[in-house]
């Protein structure tokens, strides 16, 4: 390579597409713990951080698997399970006495309705303070699974393709068509163990 070249190798998380360093600063040198979420194809994570000199530092954690503690029967990939794992992540916060943070999607596209703002959405309803907009948030049918629920009973007449859709959640004795019940019922279960001073274990 010439001398006089301005090539730049990119650091190896920029590279992997990990990390975006020009936002990470940006976020950062708010000096505000940050609410990080991130998406697998199974679950979904958030994570309250503050950066410290010797690295970053999780003052609260909470993961989608968590929500079988509350009997959640569902896809834990979802969006209804990625707001109910953000009421929760929340509702940690504020026993840590977090009361605002800011959201880092890393390099997540801020996708209207995405499943990182259906757990902002549920960060919010804990009582957190995040500043965002209101227009990335899903609307409540969907962040409940109104939509999913729709969908199976469109396969109400197609028997094989409802069983192949839906044989994770029938495995379970939930059928699809009553997922904004269950979830109406597991919200109000994280509620209630948060309001009696404690969760479960």
């Amino acid at each position: 390579m010439a001398k006089d070249s301005r090539y730049c190798v990119q650091l190896r998380r920029r590279k992997e597409g990990k990390t975006d360093y020009k936002a990470r600063k940006a976020l950062v040198i708010s000096g505000k713990p940050r609410l990080v979420v991130r998406n697998t194809l199974k679950n979904v994570i958030a994570q309250i951080i503050v950066a410290k000199p010797h690295g970053d530092e999780v003052l609260v954690s909470a993961h989608s698997r968590e929500l079988k503690k509350y009997e959640w029967k569902a896809h834990a990939g979802n969006l209804p399970s990625a707001y109910l794992t953000g009421l929760l992540c929340g509702l940690k916060a504020k026993t840590q006495g977090v009361k605002e943070v800011i959201l880092d999607i890393g390099l997540h596209s801020p996708s209207k309705g995405a499943r990182v703002f259906a757990m902002l959405k549920g960060v919010l309803d804990a009582g957190v303070h995040v500043p965002h907009s209101e227009e990335k948030l899903p609307d409540e049918k969907r962040i409940e699974g109104e939509h999913i629920a729709q969908y199976a009973e469109s396969l109400a007449s197609n028997p094989e393709e409802y069983q192949s859709k839906f044989s994770k959640y029938l495995e379970q004795k939930l059928p699809p068509e009553d997922l904004p019940k269950h979830f109406a019922k597991v919200k109000t279960e994280i509620l209630a163990a948060f309001k009696s001073g404690g969760k479960k274990a």
